[in-house]
């Protein structure tokens, strides 16, 4: 159960294939960015201000998404709490993989759970579908969940994310992927419900 308003949440997940099983018990902000980092940002963004501009402002992100992992079961829901830039690659220039040069922000950004009954895991995020090394060390390999957590920690709101991991990030990752969006879709809907319906 969750201590946060439903009033109070932006939902935001990426397409909604992945929501359908969400979209009739959701009671917060329901927001669908489109794939990848560019569309996460602008539409999270966005978004952020037209509800501080209706005196409505968010305190919570909550992202659900679907995600590869080589050290994570399929089937098995994660709370990234740790998220990095996958395509950031500025070796050239003297900095490491992933960090981007001269932000203001840590390489490697950091939120409280929101989920403490999930294990913890480190998200990268890159605008390629994964099928081979992601790069970066980490958990899970998404599109967007770096972008998100990059806005909420500009904008100063609360960011929580589950990724349910559907594929190895492997040659059989697309096939696997479609074949366990309704396994995630059902996944995502109850771990809603744990959050806001049985309150």
């Amino acid at each position: 159960m969750s201590n946060w308003e439903p009033d109070t949440v932006l939902l935001v997940m990426a397409l909604e294939v992945e929501a359908e099983q969400v979209l009739s018990r959701v009671k917060a902000d329901l927001l669908l960015t489109g794939v990848g980092k560019v569309n996460a940002a602008h539409r999270l963004t966005k978004r952020l201000h037209e509800r501080r501009f209706a005196a409505r402002p968010v305190q919570l992100v909550l992202n659900f998404g679907t995600a590869g992992s080589r050290r994570l079961p399929t089937g098995q829901t994660v709370a990234c709490r740790r998220f990095v830039q996958n395509d950031m690659d500025a070796r050239g220039l003297g900095f490491e993989l992933g960090h981007t040069p001269y932000d203001v922000l840590a390489h490697a950004l950091e939120f409280p759970t929101i989920f403490p009954w999930l294990p913890a895991g480190t998200c990268a995020s890159a605008d390629r579908f994964d099928t081979g090394h992601p790069g970066l060390e980490c958990d899970a390999v998404d599109m967007e969940a770096y972008a998100l957590a990059k806005v909420c920690a500009l904008e100063d709101v609360a960011f929580g994310c589950a990724k349910y991991i559907t594929d190895g990030a492997d040659q059989a990752a697309a096939t696997d992927w479609l074949a366990a969006l309704p396994n995630a879709a059902t996944a995502f809907a109850a771990l809603y419900e744990r959050l806001f319906v049985d309150r």
